[in-house]
């Protein structure tokens, strides 16, 4: 994304600047589009951007989220959950035929079509959860989160949550559907051997080549079922799921919350904080 002449003449500090202050925009904005006062659950997800969220939250006020109760996907969103005031709650203590109103949470990567990677901070299977218990899920995150493919620019590959027993398992079968040199997430620099996730598990980090969408394949993109190594989203999903040995992938894909009433993994729509200082917004079934 090409900067302005005027925004070239920024330092990185006041450039770095102008990126919060768009972040801040784009999840103000998607709490005042989404966030209704009746509300009473709402699902808090991970990252930069969505401190934001809960800040605009707060700045709500008590006599409209005193009523609302708030689950987080993780440990970083249940601090901010805390420090913002706010009632916490638990997914587990959902009622199983309840649904949260609405979820807010980061990503990795969102390609065009608002399929996403998550997961660069382990939790991909506790955001799974609080994603697809929601009505709506809104995606909140910056310009460098946007994507034609989903691969195109986040290299480290898909996070993949694994039973220990299994991952070597695991990482035989992801090279022989092409994944490019998949790995067991380190927990270095800060700690001696690999990253375990909450649930006890592993992390197994899945590079490929870009992930084709839908249309590429019906105007005429051969390719997309696996040979060699070029997927669409959709094929390398369901085929990641279906390893024994796996728990959950961070590939959110498939429906949205306008075309399922619950269980959706794709966002209705993204918010991005953009270099400019402006905010894009894409929505399902258009931008």
């Amino acid at each position: 994304m090409a900067m302005s002449t005027s925004q070239s003449a920024l330092s990185v500090e006041e450039q770095a600047a102008l990126v919060e202050s768009s972040k801040k925009a784009a999840a103000f904005q998607a709490v005042k589009d989404y966030l209704e006062s009746t509300f009473q659950h709402v699902g808090i997800g991970s990252g930069s951007t969505v401190v934001y969220v809960v800040e605009a939250i707060a700045e709500l006020g008590a006599d409209i989220t005193s009523k609302m109760s708030f689950y987080p996907t993780g440990e970083q969103s249940r601090q901010l959950i805390l420090a913002a005031g706010l009632r916490l709650a638990y997914i587990q203590d959902l009622p199983p035929d309840a649904s949260l109103d609405v979820a807010f949470d980061g990503a990795d990567e969102v390609d065009e079509d608002l399929n996403l990677i998550k997961g660069g901070g382990a939790c991909l299977t506790q955001e799974k959860i609080v994603a697809t218990s929601a009505k709506k899920f809104v995606c909140v995150a910056d310009f460098r989160k946007i994507s034609p493919r989903l691969g195109t620019s986040w290299k480290k590959g898909i996070p993949i949550e694994v039973l220990p027993m299994a991952a070597d398992r695991v990482l035989a079968e992801l090279k022989a559907m092409g994944s490019l040199n998949p790995r067991v997430r380190s927990g270095l620099p800060g700690k001696a051997g690999p990253i375990v996730t909450d649930n006890g598990m592993l992390i197994i980090d899945a590079p490929f080549s870009p992930l084709l969408l839908s249309k590429d394949t019906e105007s005429g993109i051969e390719g997309g079922d696996g040979e060699d190594g070029i997927w669409t989203v959709d094929a390398l999903a369901q085929r990641l799921i279906n390893i024994v040995g796996v728990a959950e992938i961070g590939l959110f894909h498939g429906k949205n919350g306008l075309q399922v009433e619950r269980g959706a993994q794709k966002p209705v729509a993204a918010y991005f904080g953009l270099q400019d200082g402006g905010v894009r917004l894409m929505k399902a079934g258009g931008e």
